[in-house]
């Protein structure tokens, strides 16, 4: 425990307020493991999730009858409720570089980033804090934030059915040894949480440099009866689809050691009407 709590301390001593934040202070291991007890906070539905403390800007006052405020104890209960619901999410969204070329792009959408190590998190939770401070009135990345979360276990916890236009897979863990593969962010489970969650008409990205975790998001997806898959011509016409290959961390890395990016989108489609 030193190690973190030394470089948890080196954080503190560097930080300034308003001020980027370092990420040499906010370094992790690459991968964490989806299967690991991890210590997280999550709400039992979405209705119980508090998004004022992400998107403040965004922040309404509403009074809740009993019946549907959390607390039954008091009749009227004044709780803080945000204007619109999220409409983006990039999950294992990293240091947040997505995140950051997309808010002021969609500067009326909420984006949400979602990442299952600590200092991860805390580093773009900070990093958004300091643009909004630093473009002020402008109202420049007030509609994005980050928040600590296992979506392969907890993605319904947090948003309704049909909830999500966008949902962003850049760079996935590729758990290359075939026991691995169950912790693999797409598969025929998660495939049917993210039709789940997603509007029909809206995409579900990928992006990775490693051609069979590519084909294998693919093959998941194309076999899934609620996505069909978004045509080479239109990918090229897709602003977030450039905005993905360039701006991610591993997107960077990759292109300065002259990889290869391998990016499948898929649209969600409308859901058959009922016999």
């Amino acid at each position: 425990m030193a190690g973190p709590a030394k470089k948890r301390q080196k954080r503190e001593d560097n930080r300034q307020e308003g001020q980027m934040p370092q990420k040499k202070f906010y370094r992790q291991r690459a991968h964490a493991n989806p299967f690991s007890d991890h210590d997280l906070t999550y709400p039992s539905c979405p209705a119980a999730m508090d998004w004022s403390q992400h998107f403040p800007a965004f922040t309404v006052a509403k009074a809740v009858s009993s019946t549907d405020a959390l607390d039954n104890d008091h009749e009227h209960e004044n709780i803080q409720q945000i204007s619109q619901q999220v409409a983006v999410a990039d999950i294992g969204c990293g240091f947040g570089g997505l995140l950051f070329a997309l808010a002021p792009k969609m500067p009326k959408t909420l984006i949400l980033g979602l990442e299952i190590r600590t200092s991860v998190t805390e580093f773009v939770q900070e990093k958004a804090k300091a643009l909004r401070n630093q473009n002020g009135d402008s109202g420049l990345y007030q509609n994005v934030s980050c928040i600590r979360a296992n979506t392969m276990k907890f993605l319904p916890n947090f948003f309704t059915k049909g909830q999500l236009e966008k949902i962003f897979l850049c760079f996935p863990d590729p758990h290359f040894k075939a026991r691995k593969h169950k912790a693999r962010i797409v598969s025929t489970t998660l495939a049917s949480e993210y039709a789940y969650v997603m509007k029909p008409g809206g995409n579900v990205y990928t992006i990775t440099d490693v051609e069979d975790l590519h084909l294998w998001m693919a093959e998941h997806f194309e076999a899934h009866p609620s996505f069909e898959r978004v045509s080479d011509e239109e990918l090229e016409r897709d602003e977030c689809v450039q905005t993905m290959r360039t701006e991610t961390e591993e997107g960077k890395k990759v292109e300065r050691n002259n990889g290869t990016k391998y990016v499948v989108v898929f649209r969600r489609l409308e859901d058959p009407p009922w016999p």
